[in-house]
């Protein structure tokens, strides 16, 4: 249950300016976390730190557990003599506003393979002690992760389930022979690993120390191809030839048509239930580890979710299925005294899930661009808002306020400039400050919404499979009135940590 009044913004770091094609844990990072301060804000919300997907999403990557290697900061690998100043020469094409993940991620790899490379051939032992440490800490999930990618690699990117059967079934004596042929290729895997962790450890600890708490995001499901799913298959829907027989999705809703079909593989929760929930509390426990409370998306799955035949064309035809419930959060209550989770509860919503959410005192989440295309009864709007509440102007998934402005129909404007009382000259300040001066204990704005920026500068377009995930921002466009207004509103309505 949240119980004190703050604030933050919400902005991957993938978002942040620096000169590598993409934010990273770099100089930048830290800067943010000094202009978060400087505004009186408590919270950095960010988007799902691991290996991003198909569509260069972060909500499919191919690990629950590892981080995305593209976060890494390349120039603190220069400092620890791994890479050269050359090395550190940015592509001619990257582009300051948006990330371009053709061009970033083989110029990121190369770079990584050569700082790996240049460790293991003069490790220090200040540096082997930190790694082995780290191998061997992180072995319940590193180990497969590692393997998993090796063979990946060797096999082409092919879906695990094209692999060699002995691959695809994890026949033990082929998997014995495979870690000796790849051996260094493990490595590399792990190495970026380890890197990835000690960098987001330093940055985490230092927003922490200067009054920044971390909140993070868990998917709720993870893609097929994965470390996850290829070493815990008994754990997944699959045929016995190890491909998906239904696949989750959500059905027509506000953002598509014709629903979303995610494609993730859903959860053989009769099999999680026999194991008290070992995988989830395991993959919670390691969420905390790198946030301080992290959202789990798409809550109401664990009520119900929408099923799909792994064949089908979209998600119109699916069917909702019962989940776990109260049965996986009492585990994660045991393991979790006090429960530092937001549910994610948008959507289809029945009287099921909030009592779900409610039994446990989790947050739940209010969209103010939601508010308007009703009347006053709509929950969205802030005079309904409760204290155990985590308010957004909008998320990753929303235009700007800006963009939608643009976009709202009359009813949704003149709804908007009478509840507001805003001429819509500033409509994102009037609305950052509705739900600021609400009851609701934490509000987040985008950064995107700070700046004052329009549609095109969305971080995600739900339904489309490309163009999404790429903004950026450049220091230039944050200007001192922003600062100072952000500032001002969080001291009136009592968010102010300062």
């Amino acid at each position: 249950m949240l119980t004190e009044r703050a604030s933050g913004i919400l902005l991957h770091p993938t978002s942040l300016p620096g000169q590598f094609g993409a934010g990273d844990f770099g100089a930048d990072a830290y800067r943010f976390v000094d202009w978060l301060v400087s505004t009186g804000q408590t919270y950095w919300q960010i988007l799902p730190l691991g290996e991003i997907g198909p569509g260069n999403s972060p909500y499919m990557s191919s690990s629950a557990f590892a981080g995305s290697i593209l976060l890494i900061d390349l120039a603190e690998l220069s400092r620890n003599g791994w890479l050269s100043s050359e090395d550190l020469t940015p592509h001619p094409d990257f582009r300051p506003d948006r990330v371009d993940f053709t061009l970033l991620r083989p110029y990121r790899i190369e770079r990584l393979r050569r700082a790996a490379k240049s460790f293991f051939a003069s490790i220090q032992e200040d540096e082997r002690r930190s790694y082995i440490e780290f191998c061997t800490t992180e072995s319940a999930w590193l180990d497969d992760y590692a393997l998993f990618m090796a063979i990946a690699e060797r096999e082409d990117w092919r879906e695990w389930s094209h692999w060699p059967k002995a691959f695809v079934h994890r026949d033990p004596q082929a998997l014995r022979q495979i870690k000796n042929t790849c051996a260094d290729e493990i490595g590399f895997w792990k190495f970026c690993q380890w890197c990835f962790a000690r960098q987001w450890s330093n940055l985490r600890l230092y927003a922490n120390k200067r009054g920044i708490k971390i909140i993070g995001d868990v998917p709720i499901f993870v893609a097929y191809q994965s470390a996850d799913v290829w070493s815990h298959q008994e754990l997944f829907e699959l045929n016995e030839d190890g491909r998906p027989s239904v696949v989750a999705g959500v059905p027509p809703d506000y953002f598509s048509q014709t629903g979303q079909l995610w494609g993730n593989p859903l959860y053989r929760w009769d099999i999680h239930e026999k194991t008290g929930y070992a995988w989830w509390i395991a993959r919670l426990r390691h969420a905390l580890q790198l946030a301080d409370l992290v959202r789990i998306d798409h809550f109401r799955g664990f009520v119900a979710y929408w099923e799909v035949p792994a064949d089908a064309p979209n998600a119109i035809h699916g069917k909702w299925v019962a989940g776990p419930g109260e049965k996986l959060f009492d585990a994660f209550e045991k393991a979790f005294p006090h429960l530092p989770i937001i549910a994610e509860d948008l959507g289809l919503i029945t009287p099921e899930v909030v009592a779900l959410r409610d039994k446990f005192k989790l947050p739940g989440m209010r969209i103010l661009q939601f508010a308007f295309a009703e009347g006053e009864g709509n929950h969205f709007l802030p005079h309904h808002y409760v204290p155990n509440t985590v308010a957004y102007t909008g998320t990753h998934d929303n235009d700007t306020i800006l963009g939608w402005w643009n976009t709202a129909s009359d009813r949704e404007k003149s709804f908007a400039h009478h509840y507001l009382d805003s001429d819509g000259q500033k409509i994102q300040w009037d609305m950052m400050r509705a739900i600021s001066s609400s009851v609701a204990n934490i509000v987040i704005f985008t950064m995107q919404d700070v700046l004052g920026l329009y549609g095109e500068h969305r971080m995600n377009f739900p339904g489309q499979p490309t163009g999404s995930w790429e903004w950026r921002f450049s220091w230039h466009q944050v200007h001192p009135e922003h600062t100072h207004a952000l500032a001002k509103i969080s001291l009136e309505d009592g968010r102010n940590t300062l």
